[in-house]
């Protein structure tokens, strides 16, 4: 026995190095799954990025409207929306939307 293991020792140690090599090309950190999953999270990540982009833009332009030049437009929306006030002889309505059409 110790004879063909010494004439395949050549080809048994490919056969090992190939297998260990395959598992680790699949399986390991490195690997293409872990690489697939990393991917995925990746484009998660660039979505939120966008959408915080959107919502730090959106609170700046809010807050030099508060800053810079008081717009009392904006005041008055911020009012009317946070504690549902409105003028006299004015009717505030709120609409709740449950989802369903």
């Amino acid at each position: 026995m110790f004879d063909k293991i010494k004439k395949n020792y050549f080809i048994l140690i490919i056969t090992f190095l190939f297998i260990y090599f395959f598992f680790n090309l699949l399986g390991g950190d490195r690997g293409l799954i872990s690489y697939l999953k990393k991917k995925e999270f990746y484009e998660k990540l660039k979505v939120k990025q966008t959408d915080l982009k959107f919502k730090i833009e959106e609170l700046e332009y809010k807050n030099s409207l508060l800053t810079k030049d008081i717009d009392l437009d904006f005041i008055e929306v911020l009012i009317r929306d946070k504690f549902l006030f409105g003028k006299d002889g004015e009717t505030t309505y709120i609409i709740k939307y449950d989802g369903q059409k």
